[in-house]
């Protein structure tokens, strides 16, 4: 079955702007509860939005508004995912801080993955909201990354490869009837990839150089695939790259030959990063089957 895209409309913007204010509220109440109750009794108020927003989603859904129903399914998931974590944090099943996210094997916090992960998949079979996708593609990249890894680089890699698994992934489902999902799916490759780059370059000159080339790599994949996406991500790497750059060579002794105040040199280095990704914006328009139609003649 076909899997409806939601379009940007003022009616749009107001349901999930709605919807996920909604989400925040029942997160902060809870950040509230926490505080004032113990570990059961908290666990038992997570039921109370968890309930109350699941109703929500499927009172919508038959009234065949499906954003407002996914919007709150979406929240619904995330209470969910409270609810699983606050009864496996009471009976002492999730693991205690650690300074990394995968730091160790904690069959707890695989079972919540899995609990989120399942929970997703059944969602999106009643409500088919593509948003609800991102729930499982993160709950799938935790879960193996934290059953195969302890941290560190080795985590680093397991992402790196997901990331091009989730890629090939969100074209294959591009092609089909299911295109809508395709959009979060290859939005998690490329927050995958690119954290895990950044996880190793990010400290020297070269490491930043490398950013700044594989930004340009994502936007030659935003090409290819047709995901603007890439086009994004890739831009806020190449000018995160350029700030640093913009920052050292402020402090550079050569700067003081020219003038003894340094502050120009950020504005000059992102001015011509700007002209550079117009340049590569124009390419972009001129190369796509999805580029926009020439105006007509006045």
């Amino acid at each position: 079955m076909d899997v409806r895209k939601p379009i940007w409309t003022s009616s749009s913007f107001l349901l999930y702007s709605g919807g996920l204010t909604v989400l925040s509220a029942a997160i902060a109440a809870l950040a509230y509860l926490s505080g004032q109750y113990g570990q059961g009794a908290y666990a038992g108020w997570t039921l109370l939005p968890l309930v109350v927003l699941y109703a929500v989603s499927f009172m919508f859904l038959r009234r065949g508004e499906w954003i407002a129903a996914g919007v709150f399914a979406f929240g619904g998931l995330t209470m969910l995912a409270a609810f699983v974590g606050a009864v496996e944090s009471w009976w002492g099943w999730l693991p205690k801080s650690s300074s990394s996210a995968f730091g160790g094997w904690h069959w707890g916090a695989l079972l919540l993955a899995v609990v989120v992960f399942v929970g997703a998949i059944v969602d999106l079979r009643i409500f088919r909201f593509p948003l609800l996708v991102l729930y499982a593609t993160f709950t799938g990249w935790y879960f193996v990354t934290d059953l195969l890894s302890g941290g560190g680089s080795w985590s680093a890699v397991l992402t790196l490869l997901i990331g091009f698994v989730y890629l090939f992934v969100g074209v294959a489902i591009d092609r089909g009837p299911r295109r809508p999902y395709g959009f979060w799916v290859q939005l998690t490759a490329g927050l995958l990839i690119g954290g895990a780059l950044l996880y190793w370059w990010h400290s020297g000159d070269t490491d930043w150089a490398l950013v700044a080339a594989t930004g340009v790599v994502f936007i030659g994949i935003a090409r290819s695939t047709g995901r603007s996406s890439w086009a994004v991500l890739g831009t806020a790497g190449f000018l995160a790259a350029f700030g640093h750059f913009a920052d050292e060579w402020a402090h550079q002794s050569f700067a003081s030959l020219l003038s003894p105040s340094r502050d120009w040199v950020p504005p000059l280095v992102f001015g011509i990063v700007g002209f550079f990704l117009v340049l590569l914006g124009l390419a972009l328009g001129r190369g796509s089957r999805g580029g926009a139609a020439a105006l007509p003649p006045q």
